[in-house]
């Protein structure tokens, strides 16, 4: 079963709450991003670049992924981001939270296995979009169908 769970603070009728952060967001820090190849993250993360997202690997075991500078923490880019997109377990995701509220993020994405209420009640009152435990690559070769005849 999908869990996946979205509850925008304002959301357009009749729009796809899930199409609505992946047509709104073009930066997804990415974090726990891998450079090891065969991590679900960097697959994830290397597909979403594919498709004109920007990526921002957020590791502190890491220097660059992708071609793109890694940072420790999220408070450490310099620029906006509008996804946070978790790959780390759920028990750091509260702390992830509230870093992607600080850094003023529009949506935290929680991925496949990612759960935690409490974090995703925290970031929904502070008006962020949510998503949980649902793969973001996923979710957008569902809607947009890239790679599928």
């Amino acid at each position: 079963m999908n869990s996946a769970e979205t509850l925008p603070p304002k959301r357009r009728p009749g729009l796809d709450p899930v199409t609505e952060i992946l047509k709104n967001g073009r930066t997804i820090a990415v974090v726990g991003l891998s450079s090891k190849p065969f991590r679900p993250s960097r697959g994830v993360a290397e597909y979403m670049q594919s498709v004109g997202y920007r990526i921002v690997p957020v590791n502190p075991m890491e220097t660059e992924i992708l071609g793109e500078k890694a940072y420790e923490r999220l408070e450490d880019i310099p620029f906006p981001v509008d996804i946070v997109n978790v790959f780390r377990r759920s028990e750091f995701v509260p702390d992830i939270v509230k870093s992607a509220i600080a850094i003023g993020a529009r949506a935290i994405w929680m991925q496949e296995g990612v759960l935690h209420a409490e974090a995703a009640e925290m970031a929904r009152q502070a008006g962020l979009q949510v998503v949980m435990d649902s793969c973001i690559m996923k979710e957008h070769v569902k809607r947009f169908r890239i790679g599928r005849p």
